[in-house]
């Protein structure tokens, strides 16, 4: 009789199991379908700076209108601060496929573009609107170039008005510049600009400079204002020399890998929200770099000087004879004659 019992229960154990298991099992089915119908496809954009620099606030700026112009079917998944590598790390990234977005400078692009070079060249651009119109114009033509290897611009934000920032000595003329240990891109548009300028020019990585500025390692470098305050140079240097020596603009790039598999709709979201968002991008750089530098001078602890500029021009205008041939003489004529 017992042995009957437990044989029963056993029984009415296995059918609510089962019948447990097949509402379990239809719920993920329903939950799965639902994902499937609403297409959401997610993508990874990484770049080096800082949440509050005016080119990650672009880029956050790009992904709010991406997702609400597809109806969130496009989640763009931001990561800021070098966490999907640095970058040389993140274009390859793109070229393999496994980065889709990615912002970096055109410094760095001239590796896989040499003629992209020219816009980071020394007193190049006139100012921020020859800049801009260069750049989408004869700036976006030569990106063409790099879609066979993998790589598709959306437009150029910007990384800054460079400037340079010491703690030896004020800068009144190049001359002042002789003998400074001065860190720089490793690119040779700025170590040739630092030789021009009789300065030493030290490759070193960005996460380093500010212990080596506070070490003495180095005297000093060349960035834009975002820069000096986000990453508080201000603090280990004395005289900040507005020279705004190059414009460097910041690509946002999409992996050919990801742009080959979006539909021409998708594809004309993505070109849209990245002209507005690069618009927003370039504001909020000009609103920025005038609220950094008075919150400097507000300190108390670095110099900001004015200077003539046309001297720092002159001498530096060796760095286009010399990379010329990189880049082509017809173009830097183009560039120059941009109105």
């Amino acid at each position: 009789m017992k042995s009957k019992s437990v044989v029963i229960r056993v029984a009415v154990l296995f059918i609510l199991f089962t019948a447990m298991g097949d509402v379990l099992f239809a719920g993920g089915q329903k939950d799965s379908a639902v994902q499937e119908a609403a297409g959401v496809l997610e993508l990874k954009l990484g770049h080096l700076a800082d949440p509050q620099n005016p080119y990650a606030l672009g880029a956050v700026r790009f992904a709010e209108l991406v997702e609400e112009r597809t109806n969130g079917q496009v989640v763009i998944k931001i990561f800021p601060s070098s966490q999907l590598g640095k970058a040389q790390k993140l274009i390859e990234g793109l070229i393999l496929g496994t980065v889709d977005f990615s912002l970096t400078t055109t410094a760095v692009l001239g590796q896989f573009e040499p003629k992209l070079l020219v816009f980071g060249f020394p007193y190049m651009m006139r100012d921020r609107d020859h800049a801009y119109k260069a750049l989408d114009t004869i700036g976006m033509e030569l990106a063409e170039n790099l879609e066979p290897k993998g790589l598709k611009v959306l437009c150029f934000m910007e990384n800054g008005i460079r400037h340079m920032i010491n703690n030896k000595r004020k800068l009144n003329s190049p001359d002042d510049m002789k003998g400074l240990k001065m860190r720089v891109m490793s690119t040779p548009v700025y170590i040739e600009m630092m030789k021009s300028l009789g300065a030493d020019p030290t490759p070193m990585a960005f996460g380093e400079v500010y212990s080596a500025c506070q070490l003495h390692t180095i005297d000093g470098l060349e960035c834009p204002a975002v820069h000096f305050w986000q990453k508080r140079f201000y603090e280990v240097n004395k005289y900040i020399t507005l020279t705004g020596h190059t414009y460097e603009s910041e690509p946002m790039m999409i992996s050919m890998k990801t742009w080959e598999k979006l539909s021409p709709e998708f594809q004309d979201i993505m070109l849209e929200a990245a002209a507005e968002a690069c618009d927003y991008a370039r504001k909020t750089a000009v609103e920025q770099e005038a609220e950094y530098f008075q919150q400097i001078r507000d300190s108390g602890k670095c110099e900001i000087d004015t200077v003539d500029t046309a001297p720092f021009a002159e001498k530096t205008k060796i760095v286009w004879q010399i990379l010329e041939e990189k880049v082509g003489k017809d173009l830097i004529t183009r560039i120059q004659a941009v109105k």
